[in-house]
C-alpha cells in the first residue's frame, strides 16, 4: 500500500506535463526521416562495412591455400592436402585426413619454403 501512496506524486506531475509534452498535430516526419537515415548510415559505418572488409579478406585467404599451408578450421589444425572445388582435405598430426568446406576455415598460416622441403623428404 505504501509503494502506490509514494507513487502518487509522480502519477499527478506525469498527468500536468502530458498536455505540455504532446506532439502537434498534422506531424512533422522530416525529424524523423533525418533520424533514421542518420542511424542508417551510422549502422553501415560501425556494423556492415568492417564485416565486408573482413569478408573479403577471409575470401582472398581462402583463395590463396595451396598445398602444404597449415589452417584452423572450427577449432581443428591441419595440413592442406588437396584442394578441392568447395572442400578441402586436412591431414592431421596423426595422420588421419579429414574433408572440410573452405568456408568453415577461419585461418590460413602459408608454409615456408623450408617447411615444404623438409614435409617432402619425408614422403
Amino acid at each position: 500500500m505504501m509503494k502506490y501512496i509514494l507513487t502518487l506524486p509522480f502519477l499527478v506531475s506525469t498527468l500536468a506535463f502530458a498536455d505540455d509534452s504532446a506532439p502537434a498535430k498534422g506531424g512533422n516526419y522530416t525529424q524523423l526521416i533525418l533520424m533514421l537515415g542518420l542511424a542508417l548510415v551510422f549502422s553501415y559505418f560501425i556494423l556492415w562495412r568492417p564485416e565486408q572488409r573482413r569478408r573479403k579478406a577471409m575470401q582472398k585467404q581462402r583463395e590463396s591455400m595451396k598445398k602444404g599451408d597449415r589452417v584452423t578450421a572450427m577449432g581443428m589444425i591441419g595440413t592442406i592436402s588437396k584442394i578441392q572445388e568447395n572442400t578441402i582435405i586436412l591431414k592431421t598430426c596423426d595422420g588421419s585426413k579429414i574433408e572440410i568446406l573452405k568456408a568453415a576455415i577461419t585461418d590460413v598460416q602459408p608454409s615456408t619454403t623450408q617447411e615444404s622441403d623438409e614435409k617432402t623428404s619425408e614422403s
